[in-house]
């Protein structure tokens, strides 16, 4: 039985970072995401980007409307 390779899409991707400031203090970070995920991230950043200026311009007020004609 032959064992599928996994879609890479769903191939987790990994990322490691290393600050060092003299001999005492050293910070690690790793992060792992797949594509697919990274995409989600996007996707959301993207949708909070776009419903930024909508609410700043319902926060500041604008020009009065005119008042309705009879």
């Amino acid at each position: 039985m032959e064992a599928e390779a996994p879609h890479p899409l769903a191939t987790p991707q990994t990322a490691r970072a290393t600050i060092r400031f003299g001999e005492r203090f050293v910070m690690e970070a790793e992060a792992r995401a797949t594509p697919l995920g990274l995409l989600a991230v996007g996707g959301l950043v993207a949708a909070i980007l776009l419903a930024v200026p909508p609410i700043v311009r319902a926060a500041h007020p604008g020009k009065a409307l005119p008042p309705p004609r009879s």
